[in-house]
């Protein structure tokens, strides 16, 4: 007896074959995440929209202040090298704000070089300085000079001035506290808070 094949039809035949590609096909992506996914796409977006808000420091645009205080900020941390020594590269190129600049204390240093590099540098030829007391003399013949007292309420990015030392305003509280950037403040730039009564007067910068 002869065998007896299966007859199939043209359309069965391409039915089967459509089924087969579709099991052997990779599986199509999810279109919900997974929770992890999900996280790491919020936090990149985050960190993203946070770069895209930052303005690059030697854009234009923004006030004196706010150009000296995005600065300052991005040299905390800087100390001497070594401790103690009043120099590191760093506090070199503190030190090129000021003509006639030799190794020494730098707090006047460190706020010509802010002012300078926000576009308003200090003394009537724009030299820096690397005395409190010249500094804030030049201060007092220009007008920019504003003596400590009630009611005085300096602005971010104001010089603040106390009996030879000299640091930037970063921020001031509801109450007068008054949150500065220094250098030369144990060994380095860093951030200090003094009350609203402790400085002697204030640079206007603004």
């Amino acid at each position: 007896m002869l065998p007896i094949y299966a007859v199939m039809s043209l359309e069965a035949v391409l039915a089967r074959v459509s089924q087969l590609q579709t099991a052997m096909a990779p599986p199509a992506p999810s279109a919900q995440p997974t929770k992890v996914g999900a996280q790491f796409g919020q936090v990149l977006n985050a960190a993203n929209a946070n770069l895209a808000g930052l303005t690059p420091i030697s854009a234009t645009g923004g006030t004196v202040g706010q150009k000296m205080v995005a600065l300052a900020q991005q040299e905390i941390g800087v100390k001497e090298q070594p401790m103690g020594s009043n120099d590191s590269p760093r506090i070199a190129e503190y030190r090129k704000a000021t003509a006639g600049s030799g190794v020494g204390p730098w707090c006047a240093y460190f706020t010509s070089w802010l002012a300078k590099s926000a576009g308003a540098p200090v003394g009537e030829a724009g030299q820096g300085f690397g005395s409190v007391d010249a500094l804030y003399s030049w201060a007092q013949r220009t007008g920019k000079a504003v003596d400590n007292g009630p009611g005085v309420r300096p602005n971010p990015g104001d010089l603040i001035v106390w009996d030879e030392h000299i640091g930037m305003v970063e921020r001031v509280d509801a109450d007068g506290t008054v949150h500065t950037i220094e250098g030369n403040s144990s060994d380095q730039v860093i951030r200090r808070t003094h009350p609203a009564t402790g400085a002697l007067g204030y640079v206007k910068m603004s």
